[in-house]
């Protein structure tokens, strides 16, 4: 089917290449916050700082502490918090300019735009960063983990910007159903909120093996301990990966069922076993026993991040190998 060209169509391609530059700039600026603020530091030299007790002439023993001056903030650790400020300012900017790139797609197409693994590449990378912003409206204190969650939309944004890219074009009979609109929105933004807290599982899983080490005796950091000496704690990691499973997980949920509904008006069978429908169900399996593995004792922290991890694999296996490998009826790659 051939494309549409037009002015609107290379707005949003123009607006797409513009957001991909803004959130690169955004990630050089988390990247200086991380690097030249001492929060691990500050913290690591807190703890060591030495107590020392003074013993008067048959009065009570006095403690005093040793000031390191670490309680006063250098000139650098305040640059690096203003950078670190802008780049969510940025964050925010690059947010808008994709919002705008995805709204006049749609414009142009005349329909949802994310049809294709281009247009659900980009909503999907939009929605990550917009769960990323979210963790940050309660966890401020994770804003230089920007750098880590903005790598991986970048590079799917720039996969979908040249490998996976379609030209506009109008929607094939089948998907034009205002179920498309229900349940690619609702995988979209599940799946984009997933990648968010596989990043945070990721780096819960470097801090706590950091922290697990760190206690042996003539532990000595290499670059990974240096990274996660500057980590967030463990614990912080973990349950704010945990909240995004639990927001994410029952909007999957309903979008499968509205898959569903919209198989038996598309193909007159509710469920087929499809190879993408198959795949759909083992990502929502390996979901479901993570949140059961994070409730169960015993099964709380590594376990169930690496089941976490596992159920994100599912995802890209299902965007990208069942997508364009293998053929069924949900191929819609948009790829010639």
């Amino acid at each position: 089917m051939a494309g549409i060209s037009g002015p609107m169509a290379h707005l949003s391609d123009g607006l797409f290449t513009t957001a991909i530059a803004v959130y690169a700039l955004a990630m050089v600026g988390y990247t200086a916050e991380y690097a030249f603020s001492r929060v691990g530091r500050k913290l690591a030299a807190t703890s060591r700082t030495p107590e020392r007790t003074l013993v008067g002439a048959g009065g009570p023993p006095v403690v005093e502490t040793v000031d390191t001056g670490a309680s006063a903030p250098p000139r650098r650790r305040l640059s690096a918090d203003r950078i670190g400020r802008w780049s969510v300012a940025i964050t925010v900017l690059g947010a808008l300019v994709h919002t705008a790139s995805i709204a006049v797609r749609a414009i142009a197409v005349d329909a949802v735009p994310w049809s294709n693994m281009y247009e659900f590449a980009s909503v999907a990378g939009l929605i990550g960063i917009v769960a990323f912003l979210a963790v940050l409206w309660k966890l401020p204190t994770l804003r230089f983990l920007g750098a880590f969650v903005l790598l991986p939309v970048i590079l799917m944004m720039f996969l979908a910007g040249t490998v996976l890219y379609s030209r506009a074009q109008p929607l094939v009979p089948a998907l034009q159903s205002y179920w498309l609109a229900i349940h690619v929105t609702l995988v979209s933004f599940a799946e984009g909120a997933l990648m968010t807290s596989a990043v945070l599982t990721g780096l819960y899983l470097v801090k706590q093996r950091h922290d697990k080490l760190s206690t042996r005796e003539g532990y000595t950091p290499g670059s990974i301990g240096t990274l996660a000496a500057k980590l967030p704690a463990a614990a912080t990691l973990d349950k704010a990966a945990y909240r995004i499973v639990a927001f994410a997980f029952p909007l999957y949920t309903v979008a499968i069922i509205c898959g569903a509904i919209w198989a038996e008006a598309a193909w007159g069978r509710y469920w087929g076993w499809d190879p993408k429908e198959t795949w759909a169900f083992i990502v929502w399996v390996v979901y479901a026993c993570y949140l059961h593995a994070r409730a169960t004792a015993g099964m709380k922290g590594r376990i169930a991040a690496w089941v976490n991890l596992a159920g994100f694999g599912a995802i890209v296996v299902n965007f990208l190998v069942i997508n364009i490998v293998v053929s069924g009826l949900h191929s819609y790659a948009g790829l010639s």
